[in-house]
């Protein structure tokens, strides 16, 4: 098959979620043979990379296009939006000229599968499917309405509250639109598929695993250090910041006065400059964005994901898995998971919950070993991408 993905983002480096997701999906459909093309917005803000090995290997097997687009709002801008109808979050990332590009595209190639990576490319639905006849797939990393929703019952200040509700409000009626407009649509979740049908839903809806390739992922635990605990994530991403924040704020005085004696790093893109305030020489570590995501992965040995607010699949946490890592979670943030919890995961959703669940691994390095090891076989069991890819192809062959 000749198939299409659209990205709002250049998925290099593979340095988060979403640019995962999406390469480990191509790489897949290559394997299997199929022809790749990929089109991808390049906001700005996400343009300054050098290709790895692996990412010039990738893009020697497919056709690849980028469009620059400019997607920073002015004051002035999220000012106006407030008497709008639609959110910015969304509106940004459309280009006339970007438009015109795809269409081109598809004029000059006709293609069996077009898959948007998300509802930021949903923008250009509209064009699509005027230009081309393939069959149009929608995958839904997250429910996007409910992160704002969630984000928002996370506020106390009642404007922040209200300002994220209206945001949460706005996202929902666009996807609502959009829904029933492609031919098929993949999610990560249950959960995400029930709501999806919740909304009103028609056209057919798949589950598939978010899949990896296991073999990147060969823990070394002679260059571990235990005990060690350690969060990594993109904090461009708001319920990662959010996550974080909160586990720092709750956790700072017992990581550095109190009965939690182990150190604590901090890793990923686009932190703050105002995180550097919660670092404390030995014991609070604010890295920023590290070299060798996995590389890093490997030397820590207790992984803490604190979402409060999300959907979807956390990669993350797949990632650790495959890694070994000792995991503590919240159940949201473990959401779409199989797991089970004290087998091959820890799941803390309060506070009282994540200190029993630190206290309880960095004592005991035989059980955070036992959880990391489980933890593997269920990736290997359910999320190797070249089974995943299988599944993925045959939903686009129902659809066609």
């Amino acid at each position: 098959m000749k198939i299409l993905i659209l990205t709002h983002r250049v998925p290099f480096p593979q340095n988060g979620g979403y640019p995962i997701v999406v390469c480990n999906t191509i790489r897949g459909l290559v394997n299997l043979g199929h022809e790749v093309s990929l089109v991808a917005l390049n906001a700005k803000k996400y343009n300054h990379h050098e290709n790895n090995e692996d990412d010039n290997d990738l893009l020697s097997k497919i056709k690849y296009r980028a469009f620059d687009i400019d997607i920073n709002v002015s004051v002035f801008e999220v000012a106006v939006n407030l008497f709008s109808k639609t959110s910015f979050n969304i509106d940004r990332y459309y280009s006339h000229e970007f438009e015109r590009l795809l269409v081109r595209e598809l004029r000059n190639t006709t293609f069996d599968i077009i898959q948007f990576e998300g509802l930021l490319v949903s923008l250009y639905l509209g064009a699509v499917r005027k230009n081309s006849k393939a069959k149009l797939i929608y995958r839904a990393h997250n429910i996007e309405n409910q992160i704002w929703e969630r984000l928002s019952q996370q506020k106390s200040d009642p404007f922040k509250k209200s300002y994220l509700k209206m945001h949460a409000k706005r996202i929902k009626n666009y996807e609502l639109q959009q829904l029933n407009n492609f031919d098929g649509i993949a999610v990560f979740t249950e959960q995400d598929k029930a709501t999806l049908m919740e909304y009103g839903t028609k056209i057919p809806i798949e589950i598939l695993a978010m899949g990896i390739n296991l073999e990147h992922y060969k823990p070394d635990f002679s260059k571990t250090d235990f005990p060690t605990l350690f969060f990594l994530g993109s904090l461009d991403w708001l319920p990662n910041r959010e996550g974080i924040e909160w586990f720092l704020e709750n956790f700072h005085k017992e990581l550095t006065e109190g009965d939690l004696r182990v150190r604590f790093y901090v890793a990923g893109n686009d932190i703050p400059e105002r995180f550097d305030d919660y670092e404390v020489m030995g014991k609070i570590f604010i890295q920023g964005e590290v070299d060798d995501a996995l590389e890093f992965l490997n030397s820590k040995s207790i992984m803490i994901v604190p979402l409060l607010s999300s959907g979807g699949m956390r990669v993350k946490i797949v990632e650790g898995m495959a890694m070994q890592k000792c995991i503590i979670s919240t159940s949201l943030g473990a959401e779409g998971i199989n797991y089970e919890n004290n087998v091959n995961i820890l799941i803390a959703n309060n506070q009282d919950e994540f200190y029993e669940a630190i206290k309880i691994c960095i004592a005991d390095e035989a059980f955070c070993r036992y959880i990391g090891l489980n933890a593997r076989k269920l990736v290997e069991e359910q999320h190797d991408v070249n089974k995943v890819t299988k599944n993925l192809v045959s939903f686009y062959e129902t659809v066609i």
